[in-house]
């Protein structure tokens, strides 16, 4: 007889103990290798591929995309035999399943565990048939998609561009895939979408007509409800609890930093930063790390049950950024010991790694102070909020050229505006005022970040 065993979720560390299904890579039926990645789940603070631990053919998976799952709780059986199932290992139904080509796509107990052991928690959506409406002969796909619940393979796509699709309502196995690979790409599922929505021939104007006379007993469609889950859930719960807790305070200085920016492009051009992209970011951040030896009450933290301030004597640099998954704020290791080729290097694998979805849960936690860039979206400033556990971030605002005082006369100078928020538990105005003036003077002044970096 063939020996199914039961692959359960584990431990992600970090003290994390559920995580949200993002995608299925196998469907039942599928023959998978050792060390397969078999699913995509999402954690409180990174997305992580899950790696089979067995060679064999998948006969069950016991929870469906979308749903949270308890670390421990079986999420797919392999059959790592050659030979027929032991259905005595196996519910009927999916057993039935597996020698079944046909009814693949009745496993009803997809997001139920073993015979309604209730191994996750169903997400609730508006999509999701409930049992009384299944159709006369029974059959029940609960919210699984078509890939799954018909025994084929799933389009292959990125995370970000699953991330679109279900946005938008959008089958994936409906979409023609462009990729070098096969993959449906970004661009497939927007040109999907702008030709679903073109209007054509006079059967626009008679769904205009039947929108409009039903609009009161539909309105619900002009919505889009998103579960909230995975990094938007923790990182909403942390901002809660970082504006409720720390007493924030929030300074802003504007600054002149055209000369840092001619310095900028100097770099540029020199052969020791020929293949390593430097931004201003990346003098900014060296800017404050310098700040921060002559004002280390800025690098510490809160320790309530202690009830000590704890002062670090290193800096892992957190970088605030926007990805398809939410904020997330991964962090630079001993930043204070690197040169600025190293940290602008470290900078950019930072946000290219963020933006793929790919950072580890290691690179989310220990941040000790952190800087968000507004500038990017042509913001002018803001008040951000601390990264719960630790003393201050830094704002940096949009970079534009307009008239300044300089020498004596208006000019076109390069302006933007830092603003520093900081836990005034941990840091007197005093502190705060230095260490943001510090930034400042070191960023209008390149010989400062030469002379002292």
């Amino acid at each position: 007889m063939s020996t199914v065993n039961t692959f359960h979720l584990p431990d992600l560390g970090e003290g994390l103990t559920e995580a949200d299904l993002v995608t299925w890579m196998v469907a039942v039926g599928d023959t998978v290798e050792l060390n397969q990645v078999i699913a995509e789940v999402e954690t409180a603070k990174a997305s992580v591929e899950l790696p089979s631990p067995y060679a064999g053919t998948v006969v069950a998976l016991h929870a469906a995309e979308g749903d949270t799952i308890d670390v421990g709780r079986p999420i797919i059986d392999i059959d790592t035999g050659g030979g027929p199932v032991d259905r005595s290992d196996v519910p009927a139904e999916t057993a039935a399943a597996a020698s079944d080509g046909e009814t693949e796509r009745v496993p009803v107990l997809v997001g139920y565990g073993v015979a309604g052991e209730g191994t996750s928690r169903r997400r609730r959506t508006g999509t999701t048939p409930r049992v009384d409406d299944a159709p006369a002969d029974g059959t029940v796909t609960l919210g699984i998609t078509p890939a799954v619940s018909e025994g084929r393979r799933r389009p292959l796509a990125k995370p970000p561009v699953r991330f679109l699709a279900k946005q938008n309502g959008v089958d994936l196995t409906a979409v023609t895939p462009t990729g070098r690979h096969g993959e449906v790409t970004r661009a497939d599922v927007t040109g999907y979408l702008s030709d679903r929505a073109a209007p054509s021939g006079d059967g626009a104007h008679v769904a205009a007509d039947v929108v409009a006379e039903s609009a009161p007993a539909t309105r619900h469609l002009e919505e889009t409800r998103t579960p909230i889950k995975g990094v938007r859930k923790h990182t909403a719960a942390a901002m809660v609890t970082s504006a409720f807790t720390a007493p924030h305070v929030t300074e802003f200085m504007t600054i002149d930093i055209t000369e840092t920016l001619d310095l900028l492009e100097r770099l540029r051009v020199h052969r020791r930063f020929a293949e390593t992209r430097l931004t201003p970011l990346a003098l900014i951040s060296k800017a404050l790390l310098i700040a921060l030896r002559a004002n280390p009450s800025l690098n510490s933290y809160w320790d309530e049950d202690a009830q000590e301030i704890v002062t670090k004597h290193y800096v892992n640099l957190g970088i605030a950024a926007a990805t398809p998954r939410g904020l997330m704020v991964p962090n630079i290791k001993a930043a204070e010991r690197m040169s600025l080729h190293e940290l602008a290097s470290a900078l950019v694998e930072l946000t290219t790694t963020a933006k793929s979805g790919k950072t580890p849960p290691a690179d989310l936690a220990g941040g000790t102070i952190t800087i968000t860039n507004v500038g990017v979206f042509g913001v002018d400033s803001g008040t951000p909020i601390l990264n719960p556990g630790e003393a201050a971030i830094l704002c940096v605002g949009a970079i534009r050229r307009q008239p300044w005082e300089h020498h004596g006369e208006i000019a076109l100078r390069s302006i933007t505006t830092l603003s520093l928020s900081f836990d005034h538990r941990l840091v007197d105005g005093e502190q705060g005022s230095r260490f943001l003036a510090d930034i400042g003077r070191i960023l209008s002044d390149p010989l400062e970040l030469i002379a002292l970096g």
